[in-house]
C-alpha cells in the first residue's frame, strides 16, 4: 500500500514539476527563438539550467531535506535516465514524426515525469521516510 508521504511527495514533485517544466521552457524559447541556436543545443542548455533549480525547489518542498553537497552532486546522475528519455522522445517528436520543435518539449517532459520522481525521490528523501509498499 502507499503511504500518505509518498503521495504527498508525488503531488509536491508534480507541482515542482510544472514550476520547473515552465523554467525550462521559458530559457528553451529563448535559447532557441531568439538566440537562434539549434533545437537540440536550446533543449541541453535550457534542461542544465533547469536541473539546477529543481534540484533546490525538490529538495525543500517535495521532499523537505536539507540540500547538501552530496545529495548536489547525485542529484544529476538521476537525470541521465531523464535527459536520455526527454532527448530520445524529442528527437522522435521533432526528426522523425516532424512535429513543431517548439512543443516538442512539452511532450517529451511529460513522458519523463514518472522515471524523474523515482529517482529523484532515492536521493533527496531523507532515509527515515518510510518508502511505499
Amino acid at each position: 500500500m502507499i503511504n500518505s508521504t509518498f503521495i504527498k511527495q508525488a503531488i509536491r514533485f508534480v507541482i515542482i514539476g510544472f514550476v520547473n517544466t515552465g523554467n525550462y521552457y521559458v530559457l528553451y524559447l529563448l535559447f532557441y527563438t531568439v538566440l537562434n541556436l539549434h533545437y537540440m543545443a536550446a533543449h541541453i542548455l535550457a534542461f542544465v539550467i533547469s536541473m539546477v533549480g529543481s534540484f533546490f525547489l525538490n529538495s525543500y518542498f517535495t521532499y523537505q531535506s536539507k540540500p547538501t553537497l552530496k545529495k548536489f552532486f547525485q542529484f544529476p546522475l538521476t537525470y541521465v535516465v531523464n535527459i536520455t528519455v526527454t532527448t530520445t522522445a524529442l528527437y522522435i517528436l521533432t526528426d522523425l514524426m516532424g512535429l513543431n520543435g517548439k512543443i516538442t518539449p512539452l511532450f517529451a517532459s511529460v513522458i519523463a515525469i514518472p522515471f524523474t520522481f523515482l529517482l529523484s525521490r532515492k536521493i533527496l528523501a531523507d532515509k527515515h521516510q518510510p518508502e511505499p509498499e
